[in-house]
């Protein structure tokens, strides 16, 4: 199962300011017989959510080459899409989200400070 155009996602509603933690692996291009070749198909990075309060990862082209950030810098996606691969077996299905984007650059407009959740209601 494949959605046809992926999920498109306001950055700003669903992740919030997006801070660079580091890469998390490379993807390579396999030959005509399935061998693993030197040629790196994308890369994988990790991403500190502000709005979702935990880390994400994302997938970029090796098009748009090396991010080396530093730590904890304010990034933003270009065209992010999450999508979704589903796998069958026996009487099961296995759901995986994925999301990829053209390209992960550094955020040139300062972030809106967060609103931070509040903890103290009582009822």
């Amino acid at each position: 199962m494949r959605l046809a155009e992926g999920i498109v996602i306001d950055l700003e509603k669903t992740f919030g300011v997006l801070k660079f933690s580091g890469q998390r692996r490379e993807r390579f291009v396999q030959d005509e017989d399935g061998n693993r070749t030197d040629d790196v198909k994308e890369r994988t990075y990790d991403l500190k959510s502000m709005k979702q309060g935990m880390m994400i990862q994302v997938s970029i082209p090796a098009e748009a080459g090396v991010k080396d950030f530093k730590y904890n810098q304010i990034v933003t996606l270009i065209d992010p899409v999450i999508n979704t691969v589903a796998n069958a077996g026996f009487n099961r299905v296995e759901t995986s989200w994925y999301m990829k984007a053209k390209d992960l650059v550094i955020a040139t407009v300062p972030p809106k400070p967060q609103e931070k959740p509040n903890t103290n209601d009582k009822k």
